[in-house]
């Protein structure tokens, strides 16, 4: 298989469509142009389509990174190309996955716990966002008595590492009806949110819900 390099202008995917413009390649091509280089004895036409006879365009969307990295001729840095540019399209779409609630706003995060407003002892509660703000995941870190709840930052961020978390926002309520944060409340909001800034996942807001009412903890 010839290089790259000794194909006519007109047969390189990139010279393509700089004047052919992008819709006239085919799949092929365009995938080539995000792998970049081949490998020895193959360039990189050949080897896009390899993986798309191996892989339908759907199925390619939703291949993780370990996936794709495994695939002979992408590797890591090539896998991590296109998985960006699937996510710019994504968002540029503002697809949505599995339907995935979005939690935009406290109002949309409280939406997700009703099940707090009614509960007779305290609940920890954390939402698990992705970049694009969807949930997903949902996990109950502690059950505490009626005054009183101990959590630790690990066990708030384990399932965020866990799950690829971009952000998640935590939650608490009051089964007294008091939406008003106790000092307790203050100092385990700033010890979360510290231990978000050193890991790199951020604590949106900190949620106060009881039976009628609900309020963030700045």
């Amino acid at each position: 298989m010839p290089k790259i390099k000794d194909l006519s202008k007109s047969e390189r995917p990139r010279e393509k469509l700089i004047f052919k413009g992008p819709e006239n390649l085919k799949d092929e091509e365009l995938l080539a142009i995000l792998l970049g280089t081949g490998i020895k004895g193959k360039n990189v036409i050949e080897i896009a389509k390899q993986i798309l006879r191996k892989h339908s365009k759907k199925r390619l969307l939703k291949l993780d990174y370990k996936e794709l990295s495994e695939i002979k001729g992408v590797g890591s840095a090539k896998a991590c190309t296109i998985l960006a540019a699937q996510e710019l399209v994504k968002r540029a779409l503002d697809v949505e996955d599995n339907n995935l609630p979005t939690i935009n706003n406290a109002k949309d995060a409280v939406a997700q716990l009703q099940k707090l407003r009614n509960a007779k002892k305290e609940h920890f509660v954390v939402l698990y966002l992705n970049a694009r703000n969807q949930l997903i995941h949902e996990e109950t870190i502690s059950i505490g008595t009626l005054n009183a709840n101990l959590v630790h930052p690990r066990e708030v961020f384990y399932p965020a590492i866990e799950h690829l978390a971009a952000s998640i926002i935590v939650a608490h309520n009051h089964p007294s009806g008091d939406v008003e944060a106790s000092e307790e409340d203050l100092d385990l909001t700033r010890r979360i949110k510290r231990a978000g800034d050193i890991i790199g996942i951020e604590v949106i807001q900190h949620i106060i819900i009881s039976n009628n009412n609900y309020k963030i903890i700045e």
